[in-house]
């Protein structure tokens, strides 16, 4: 009995208590209002613009000095 009991220390016992949290948690959590989704859906689409014009301007950077380096 005595691997009987470590096996559920280990691995029953743990996976048990995250199936309740995860229960716990998924009946807590409720859906945004308009004003939070909309508030949330503003940072992210302000999110993407900053990351494009990031990659744009390294692009815009790198193309010159790749071409310095390569000789093309």
């Amino acid at each position: 009995m005595g691997q009987q009991e470590g096996f559920n220390e280990v691995l029953i016992q743990p996976l048990q208590q995250f199936a309740k949290d995860s229960i716990h948690l998924v009946k807590k959590c409720t859906k945004p209002d308009r004003k939070e989704f909309l508030g949330i859906a503003k940072a992210t689409g302000i999110g993407f613009l900053i990351m494009g014009f990031i990659g744009f301007f390294v692009k815009l950077v790198h193309i010159p000095i790749n071409n310095i380096l390569v000789g093309n």
